[in-house]
């Protein structure tokens, strides 16, 4: 539901791009070991994840929220790790959904733990859910997740989910040339049978433990091709400013899919998006090298207005766009964050 709301001053970056999403990593663990995003080489059994006592608690992340949507937010989605590991999430979900300025609330899950949860989150005011599946085969699906869980479990999340009233659902996709590339039909033909909205990601490099070659990205345009020669397309235009998926629909009416292509054509210009770690530090592009510390001010007892003029100040100051400079040959290289700091 759309709520009825006074849009607040518009805050800008130097590229005059406003602040009007924001991603919220509720923990840094994960029961996954996507290659991609965490690999057991880094995230084995000894990697230290973050203590407990320095996760935001749900009542910080929800002022953060409020604080945000007095600056623009209107769409905050949920991410980790895996944010389903986060006991009693749906209590967080109905925090946030309270807030009178966030207008679309929104979920990303492995699907795992989520057959147990969609009726408890959709009760709480969850609006969407999006299920990360990156294969139909399930000896490549367990190959990709690196723990062994089946395929079927997901899939019953996914069921589950839309059994609790969540549809469309949307379906992710992190293609790797080699690994997946050759069930891109299969998911497609799924998505369009089950009613649910597919999105296809280009291999990112984000951080620096996964390995990332550009030989192993699967342009979107192939992408599309792939899926066009069995399934006609036509191109839709986009819903809203800082839309990141290039969507499609079929030509025969049987649902849409959308390709995000941030290697091959970056969408750095019309970014909105900021990300709150699970540690509490905001940062302003999933390329980032650091974050701002908003735990420490949260802890120190500071008010709304110095919590906003924080959150401000560095959007303010942003001028991110990693993906166009790789693009162009002249980005820097430096730490940056890994994936699962910052939800994806």
């Amino acid at each position: 539901m759309v709520k009825d709301t006074v849009p607040p001053p518009a805050l800008r970056d130097r590229l005059g791009r406003r602040l009007s999403d924001l991603r919220v990593s509720v923990t840094d663990r994960c029961n996954f070991r996507c290659g991609y995003c965490m690999p057991r080489e880094t995230y084995g059994p000894g990697f230290r994840f973050a203590p407990r006592d320095q996760v935001l608690t749900f009542e910080e992340i929800t002022r953060v929220v409020a604080v945000s949507t007095e600056l623009g937010v209107r769409k905050v989605r949920l991410t980790g790790g895996e944010p389903l590991l986060r006991r009693d999430l749906e209590r967080l979900v109905g925090q946030v959904a309270a807030l009178p300025l966030v207008e679309d609330l929104a979920l990303t899950t492995n699907g795992s733990l989520l057959a147990a949860k969609a009726v408890a989150l959709r009760a709480a005011g969850l609006g969407r859910v999006t299920v990360s599946l990156d294969s139909l085969d399930p000896l490549v699906f367990q190959r990709m997740n690196d723990v062994d869980v089946p395929l079927e479990t997901v899939l019953a999340g996914i069921a589950a989910a839309r059994a609790a009233g969540f549809h469309p659902i949307k379906l992710n996709t992190v293609v790797r040339r080699g690994l997946n590339d050759e069930g891109i039909l299969d998911l497609a033909a799924f998505a369009r049978r089950e009613g649910h909205v597919l999105r296809l990601i280009e291999y990112m490099d984000v951080g620096h433990t996964n390995g990332w070659r550009l030989d192993e990205v699967v342009p979107a345009e192939e992408m599309i091709e792939r899926i066009d020669s069995a399934h006609p397309l036509e191109p839709l235009p986009p819903r809203a400013t800082g839309e990141v998926a290039r969507r499609f629909r079929y030509r025969d009416g049987s649902g849409e899919v959308g390709v995000i292509a941030s290697v091959s054509r970056p969408f750095c210009g019309a970014c909105t998006r900021a990300r709150l770690s699970a540690e509490g530090r905001l940062y302003t592009c999933l390329f980032a090298s650091r974050g701002t510390d908003l735990r420490e001010p949260l802890r120190r007892g500071v008010g709304d207005e110095e919590l906003a003029q924080r959150i401000a100040g560095v959007w303010r100051e942003r001028e991110d766009r990693y993906s166009e400079l790789r693009t162009a040959g002249t980005a820097p290289d430096p730490a940056r964050v890994e994936m699962s700091t910052v939800g994806g």
